[in-house]
């Protein structure tokens, strides 16, 4: 799929191109994003686990990265209680990826005050993400009265 998306993209870059139309030229990039995107996701997930039945091994095994893929296989499914369970797990075994994650889930859900929380989490143990939203005039410390570490 990814292939055909690309050379499509090619045949409109050539013919927008040619005829200077810049609508042509236009879709050709979104073919080109598209097809990258799935070049990029399919090389990825066959490179590291190959098939869905594999990665839930690697996440039974212990595998956070693996964990966190199926917690947001789950989410895009909208199955939240799904992907908080996995995510969960995560955060249980110090995983501050899991912890950023599960703070984005949170906000998805319930808002960004409800999150706050999670976020906290993974920013106190270094993400750098995470430790952005609490600096001052940022989203979860906008007047400057809730810094990450409190003086």
């Amino acid at each position: 799929m990814a292939g055909f998306l690309l050379i499509v993209a090619a045949v409109l870059s050539i013919v927008g191109f040619a005829s200077g139309g810049s609508s042509l030229t236009q879709l050709s990039w979104a073919f080109w994003a598209i097809g990258i995107l799935l070049l990029i996701r399919g090389s990825v997930l066959r490179r590291r686990y190959g098939t869905p039945e594999r990665m839930k091994a690697a996440a039974e095994a212990g595998d956070m990265r693996a964990l966190r893929g199926l917690a947001m296989i789950a989410k895009i499914q909208d199955d939240f209680g799904e992907a908080e369970r996995l995510l969960r797990t995560g955060v249980a075994a110090g995983d501050v990826e899991s912890m950023w994650e599960m703070g984005r889930l949170v906000e998805q859900r319930d808002g960004l005050e409800a999150s706050e929380p999670w976020f906290r989490m993974a920013a106190e143990r270094g993400h750098f993400f995470a430790k952005r939203f609490f600096r001052p005039g940022h989203a979860l410390n906008m007047d400057g009265d809730n810094p990450l570490y409190p003086l």
